[in-house]
């Protein structure tokens, strides 16, 4: 197939006087893309990288893309993950991934959070502040944490976002506002473990947006294939991030990761996490690939707590969790991204003859 790989450079990323210096954080490297289209390539597929912004509208058509790898962050809007692959169906061009709708309320951590709670999944309980004087819920009790609601890559993240009283937690929602220009999230805060499953395919069957009301009702997780569970190993960080997956440890200490992978979790436990995960995918509407973050109350038997949903989790071939979670099961950066691939192309009809959904899709010749 003709690939088109759209993403945001980091070094193509627009800058200005006074703009915070993690402002681009979650764009990617070139060691990704390369990486990326050196996969795609090796799968036996032509690819062609993009930058993803306004000129996709001239630069594409003249491609002819038969699909679009969708790593897209975009730059500016409350909804700038969606905004790419709104310009695609725009142009009826197919792509990997949740769909705009899925994109807009998973960089949402806010409207994440209603979704999950509106569902009875697990989330630990939160208020959105738009201004810093507004009232606190009567149900919300110290500790909390404070983060901006629209950013990724642990970005306002450190050490100070856990607050102890009401003091502590108007200084972080005036930081959140004035550096982010966008609401604040507060949430209780959970201590504990903090475990990600990555997560690649599509349910199958009749899969209502919803989750059943019977307890007992059948799990179902068809067509999904749940990668090993990764602990952040915490305790092997610098005192001073307080026990968080900081913005600082994703960036600066990025290639000191440690890690556990799979994480030491017992097969109930992880039953239960890959339930939440498949749950989660269900009730947002995901596609062909995400990630779910959870923490583990040690003050409540480590019982899990859903954080968030990425719906475009990093691929960079050396860092990255899920391209970690996979090489635990011995999947390559390059079938792992020939997977993705795969099952976006099936959603759209696009699948070769002879290839089957299987994990990974295919053996490919290169390895990590």
């Amino acid at each position: 197939m003709r690939v088109a790989l759209l993403a945001n450079l980091k070094k193509n990323a627009p800058s200005w006087p006074g703009m915070s210096p993690d402002q681009w954080d979650d764009l990617d490297s070139e060691e990704t893309i390369e990486a990326i289209v050196k996969g795609l390539q090796v799968g036996g597929h032509e690819a062609e990288f993009f930058e993803a912004n306004l000129s996709l509208v001239e630069t594409l058509p003249p491609f002819r893309p038969d699909i679009c790898f969708n790593i897209a962050e975009s730059h500016w809007g409350d909804s700038r993950e969606s905004q790419a692959p709104a310009l695609l169906e725009m142009m009826r061009i197919p792509y990997t991934g949740s769909r705009v709708m899925s994109l807009a309320l998973a960089l949402d951590k806010a409207m994440t959070k209603r979704v999950l709670a509106f569902h009875g999944l697990p989330t630990p309980p939160f208020q959105s502040f738009e201004r810093m004087d507004e009232p606190l819920d009567d149900d919300m009790t110290f500790p909390m944490f404070v983060k901006p609601t629209r950013e990724g890559t642990g970005m306002g993240v450190s050490a100070k976002s856990i607050v102890h009283n009401e003091l502590e937690l108007r200084r972080q929602i005036k930081e959140i506002l004035t550096r982010y220009r966008q609401p604040a999230l507060v949430e209780h805060y959970i201590d504990g473990r903090e475990i990600t499953v990555g997560v690649v395919g599509n349910l199958r069957g009749p899969v209502a947006r919803r989750m059943p009301g019977d307890e007992d009702a059948p799990r179902i997780t068809a067509g999904l294939h749940f990668l090993p569970p990764l602990e952040v190993d915490l305790a092997r960080y610098p005192a001073e991030e307080a026990g968080l997956y900081t913005g600082r440890v994703k960036t600066e200490l990025a290639d000191d990761f440690y890690y556990l992978c799979p994480a030491p979790v017992d097969e109930e436990m992880l039953i239960d996490l890959n339930w939440y995960t498949a749950a989660a995918f269900r009730v947002m509407g995901c596609a062909d690939v995400a990630r779910v973050d959870f923490r583990l109350d040690r003050h409540n038997n480590d019982k899990p707590y859903i954080l968030e949903i990425n719906t475009l989790p990093g691929l960079n071939p050396r860092i990255s969790d899920l391209v970690i979670e996979a090489r635990a099961e011995g999947v390559s950066h390059a079938e792992l991204i020939n997977s993705i691939l795969l099952q976006g192309a099936a959603r759209y009809g696009l699948l070769p003859k002879g290839i089957q959904l299987n994990w990974p899709a295919a053996r490919l010749p290169l390895s990590d």
